[in-house]
């Protein structure tokens, strides 16, 4: 069975590893030494409620508490919210993250998959407005968008929303990729406007802490929060996770020196493989998608190289493919790889 998921080294003997997205820098010191502090609390439960860790993240992000909930990863949040709502009918861009149709299927939602078109650089437009109905229930969005990197114009995604709200219309917008796109991304601050707005944020990508799992969820609509919330187990935050995010929560300056460096890593990968013949699509996250006739996957993973194919993508065929932006020594190696397979 072909992997859904990136960074399955536990199949797969890999060398260097760009299936999966984290930050090139990797963990924060101060992350990793609060998690080995964290192993003096293990004989203790986690606090139940996360307070500390609730405040330190409203804090840094300017929000009431009790507009946060946190989960087990992202993953845990999205089921989470389908098992809250059960709404009948979803809507889903493609190609996009497969957790979302994952969510829905579990509650046996119908599915609408609409298409991000390649002739239209994978984004949405006029069209998916005009899909959006009254019988519509819950839309899925990722900004920027996994596997594509493309990144929603902020006055689409505000009219989006306003359709929504007038619709009664909720609005998962996914923002795990968000901290590693320069400017004013997030919708953190239009929370308080839309109440219908569910979005999701995680420490995974960012902060290189994909095994520690820690995702949370931002919304003005604490009724709605509080649904959720019982849809999730007790204790579903270790202490490893808890003392983990408040250490992230506390490092600001981390996230403005990851967002230049993987731009600069960024534009040099793209540059490589369009030399190369290549042909890259424009991305603002921390991974590129690409497109090559060569079976790539297949020629790297015999080199001891993961990439993420994206032929299981909806929306997508054999030869597309994601890799991950690391650090300038990898993904030089990366190069050389891949100019070998061509050549």
């Amino acid at each position: 069975m072909q992997e859904i998921h990136g960074g399955d080294i536990y199949r797969n003997e890999a060398d260097l590893d760009f299936s999966v997205n984290i930050n090139p820098l990797l963990m924060p010191e101060e992350v990793k030494a609060a998690l080995y502090g964290a192993v003096a609390h293990c004989h203790e439960y986690p606090d139940i409620r996360a307070e500390k860790l609730k405040k330190t993240v409203a804090d840094r992000f300017f929000v009431p508490k009790e507009h946060l909930l946190f989960g087990n990863g992202a993953s845990e949040i999205f089921m989470g919210i389908m098992h809250a709502l059960r709404p009948e009918r979803v809507i889903l861009p493609v190609p996009s993250f497969y957790g979302y149709e994952y969510a829905a299927k579990a509650v046996e939602s119908e599915i609408l998959y609409f298409p991000l078109r390649e002739e239209n650089m994978f984004l949405p437009g006029e069209d998916l407005l005009g899909m959006l109905t009254e019988d519509t229930d819950l839309l899925f969005l990722a900004n920027p968008n996994n596997p594509t990197g493309r990144l929603v114009d902020r006055r689409y995604l505000k009219r989006l929303l306003d359709i929504c709200r007038n619709k009664n219309i909720y609005v998962v917008l996914d923002e795990c990729f968000a901290p590693f796109c320069k400017g004013d991304v997030s919708l953190i601050s239009e929370t308080e406007k839309y109440p219908h707005l569910l979005l999701v944020q995680a420490f995974t990508k960012m902060y290189a802490i994909p095994g520690v799992r820690l995702g949370y969820l931002l919304s003005s609509n604490t009724a709605l929060l509080q649904k959720v919330q019982k849809q999730l187990p007790e204790w579903n935050l270790s202490v490893f996770a808890q003392e983990a995010g408040i250490a992230c929560a506390n490092q600001p300056g981390y996230d403005e020196k990851t967002v230049e460096y993987v731009k600069r890593e960024r534009e040099f990968l793209t540059a490589g493989l369009q030399n190369m013949g290549i042909r890259v699509f424009p991305g603002e996250a921390n991974f590129l998608m690409i497109y090559s006739e060569k079976p790539l996957y297949e020629l790297l993973r015999e080199r001891g190289i993961l990439i993420r194919d994206c032929g299981n993508f909806r929306g997508l065929s054999k030869g597309y493919y994601r890799i991950a932006v690391k650090e300038r020594k990898d993904n030089e190696a990366l190069l050389k790889e891949i100019g070998e397979c061509i050549a």
